[in-house]
């Protein structure tokens, strides 16, 4: 038996066994390897993301599971799903990787864009002495992406697929972001079948411009994640949040600077403050989308209109779309070129955590302003910028940017009820959509203190022991 992983990382379903290298006590990092009818197939291939201990796990010494891998397949395109790929390859991956069609066209956006992160930031780290590897080198390379594309295959909804003899997917929708999917398993053996289910992320109906997840088919196996398994959303409408900010920063001539995460989040403000336009409930300002992977993202999600809500469609060029005075910024001078100008306006920029990216650049501009206002509208994760700014920027007074500190005089709003992912009543109530429950629960994606409030909640409601991966 090859070297396994933390005993509680590791589950013996029948024939099948899980092994969890990721998103194990954290909202980071996803992958799981299955071992059945001999071969190795690995679900999701993420990056470990947020505080600097996560991180360097993505330098750690591959593990030997992640050798002779027979296939892998991904849920969706966020980066702590998927962002490992070209390292995977890197290390001499050379198989298939299978996905929805919307996550495939999504992953060349998002693994360029992540390639291109890496280099710069070993560049300046050499360049300006801040690393203690010398030289400096970058996690994988543009050639190393440009490597792992072609090993990208699109697979339909709703259908089954062979991945390995004895081993069919379906993929349904999941309703997280566009292309985002759980993974149904059947594995037959000995002249039975095994159904295996992967959650993926989890969305919900609340949504403006995503579709919610579909029913939960029947399955003996469901490993679900508890990002917020012990969290409930606030029901607060995110239009009368945003309502109230733009309001205000129009008129003390403010700019509002939302750090958006590029997929997903980015393409829901910018049609919320189009809504908010067209109810005549905030007067049209300058709306600038400063993020080039935004801008790409958003012209794929104009492209699959299968997971938009029912009823909702687009004109050509999206005119309905965006904000009536919509500009998108291209090149890093037009970006430089905001600093200069004044509100009142709104600026969307990545990354979303402040983990690197433009939205720097605007804070280091905008924050010692106190007619200004920063607008976070994603989780933020323990250890980032972001979560440092929303939770102990005004008290500490400054937040270091580029290794000097700003003060921090704007406003520091949140909305907290624009998460893509469900909480733990979204979660429950998908999975009492089977209408027969599953055998087995596992968490993973949760903090210890969501799955085991999460695991609480299945044991009261469905009678079942959920496992719990960490």
């Amino acid at each position: 038996m090859e070297t396994r992983v933390e005993h509680k990382r590791e589950f013996k379903l029948g024939e099948t066994e899980l092994y969890f290298l990721g998103a194990a006590g954290e909202v980071t990092g996803s992958k799981c390897v299955m071992l059945t009818h001999g071969k190795r197939i690995l679900i999701d291939c993420g990056l470990f993301q947020g505080e600097k201990s996560s991180r360097e796990k993505n330098w750690a010494a591959q593990d030997p599971l992640l050798e002779n891998l027979d296939a892998v397949i991904l849920t969706h395109a966020h980066l702590d799903h998927s962002g490992y790929l070209p390292r995977l390859v890197r290390s001499g991956y050379r198989g298939p990787v299978y996905c929805s069609g919307g996550t495939r066209d999504l992953l060349s956006v998002m693994l360029y864009d992540s390639a291109h992160i890496q280099e710069e930031d070993a560049e300046f780290a050499n360049r300006s002495g801040y690393s203690n590897h010398k030289p400096a080198e970058p996690l994988y390379t543009v050639r190393d992406v440009q490597q792992t594309i072609p090993l990208v295959q699109s697979l339909p909804l709703y259908l089954w697929h062979t991945i390995v003899p004895g081993v069919e997917v379906e993929l349904t929708r999941a309703g997280h972001i566009i292309g985002s999917t759980s993974l149904r398993f059947r594995i037959k053996a000995h002249g039975k079948e095994q159904f295996i289910t992967f959650s993926g992320d989890v969305g919900h109906s609340r949504q403006k411009t995503i579709q919610g997840p579909d029913p939960l088919s029947p399955t003996e196996v469901l490993i679900v994640e508890s990002t917020y398994g012990n969290r409930e959303h606030t029901q607060e409408d995110p239009l009368d949040r945003m309502e109230e900010v733009l309001n205000r920063a129009k008129k003390q001539h403010g700019t509002v600077v939302i750090p958006s995460f590029a997929v997903g989040r980015a393409q829901e403000v910018l049609f919320l403050i189009r809504l908010l336009e067209d109810q005549g409930r905030i007067e049209p300002v300058p709306v600038i989308l400063d993020s080039p992977m935004s801008s790409e993202a958003t012209q794929i999600y104009l492209e699959h209109p299968e997971d938009h809500p029912p009823g909702l469609s687009f004109e050509k060029k999206a005119r309905n779309f965006f904000p009536n005075r919509f500009e998108l910024i291209r090149s890093s001078n037009e970006s430089k070129e905001l600093a200069d100008r004044k509100g009142p306006m709104v600026i969307i920029s990545a990354s979303g955590m402040l983990q690197g990216g433009r939205v720097l650049h605007h804070l280091k501009r905008r924050l010692p302003d106190e007619r200004n206002i920063v607008l976070f509208v994603g989780y933020q994760a323990e250890g980032t910028k972001g979560a440092f700014l929303k939770n102990h920027g005004k008290k500490e007074g400054e937040l270091r940017i580029h290794h000097e500190p700003v003060p921090v005089s704007a406003s520091i709003e949140a909305i907290e009820s624009l998460s893509a992912h469900g909480d733990v009543r979204d979660l429950l109530s998908w999975v009492r959509t089977a209408g027969v429950l599953p055998k087995h629960i596992i968490l993973n994606h949760g903090s210890p203190e969501a799955m085991e409030s999460m695991a609480r909640r299945i044991q009261k409601e469905f009678g079942i022991k959920a496992g719990q991966v960490g």
